[in-house]
């Protein structure tokens, strides 16, 4: 398919399309859905989380990365995007640099360790 089928429509169009092969695991379709509407409102946390879970569920871990630092900086209480970047970093063998996200995530979602 080529990239105007992932285009076509209105933004809401779109975010349905996107969600409807997330749901259905098509992981880098959704992707191509939701790069075109991150660069259209850069400013939603939704369709930006959306592709970085769309990139972490296609092992696309540095575009994840991108994405999250993107919505961290946007939204610095996001709890989770907060987790997935901690555990995109896991994934990318970053254990130092994924355990702050990782305790920021947690002490926003009020989950504190017992002491």
């Amino acid at each position: 398919m080529d990239m105007e089928y992932y285009n076509h429509g209105t933004a809401a169009d779109r975010w349905e399309r996107a969600r409807m092969f997330f749901d259905a695991k098509d992981y880098t379709a959704a992707a191509r859905v939701l790069g075109g509407l991150v660069e259209e409102v850069p400013e939603q946390v939704g369709p930006r989380l959306l592709l970085a879970r769309s990139y972490y569920h296609s092992a696309q871990l540095g575009r994840a990365e991108t994405e999250l630092r993107a919505l961290v900086e946007l939204d610095p209480v996001e709890h989770y995007a907060r987790l997935m970047l901690g555990r995109t970093l896991q994934r990318q063998g970053r254990e130092d640099e994924a355990a702050s996200h990782l305790r920021i995530a947690s002490a926003l979602a009020g989950e504190f360790e017992q002491v």
